[in-house]
């Protein structure tokens, strides 16, 4: 299981650079796609953060610069990878124990909350990529098959 998570995360990191690249081609002139990728990056914080049983220092809907972001995005991704690091098979399974952000206290599983971060990502990338596509804009797959892989997935344009 550890091996799986590890490679979550390595997409999870493949895919966020891959968005902040087409992001850097574009400009910021695209507001909502901006907002969700500071998004993904928040929650990874913040998730990272009751993970360690600290207080989050970004917010889960942060609103930053590109370059920010940027650094938000490699503070993360070395902090999940030192953080995963550490873990074993036995501490996958342990509880933890922490506050939503509406105030709630909830518990939830390492694993459980390390998959829902990878997850998490992979669906406001694609509602990122939507944004895009809508104003005109060359896409970016970051499908965890191109990611293993290292070539293109099919597109409708493509033939195989």
């Amino acid at each position: 299981m550890i091996g799986h998570i590890v490679r979550m995360f390595d997409h999870l990191k493949w895919a966020d650079e891959r968005v902040l690249l087409a992001m850097r081609r574009s400009g910021e002139r695209h507001e909502g796609s901006l907002g969700l990728y500071g998004h993904i990056l928040g929650a990874e914080h913040v998730w990272l953060a009751r993970l360690e049983g600290r207080t989050p220092t970004v917010a889960v809907w942060p609103t930053m610069a590109l370059e920010e972001y940027e650094t938000v995005a490699t503070a993360n991704h070395g902090a999940y990878r030192d953080y995963i690091e550490t873990l074993d098979e036995s501490a996958l399974a342990r509880m933890i124990e922490y506050r939503n952000s509406a105030g709630r206290e909830c518990h939830s599983r390492i694993d459980d909350i390390l998959t829902h971060v990878a997850l998490h990502g992979a669906y406001h990338r694609g509602q990122i990529m939507l944004l895009r596509r809508e104003a005109g804009e060359k896409l970016v797959s970051t499908d965890y098959i191109e990611f293993v892989r290292g070539a293109p997935a099919a597109t409708r344009d493509s033939s195989d």
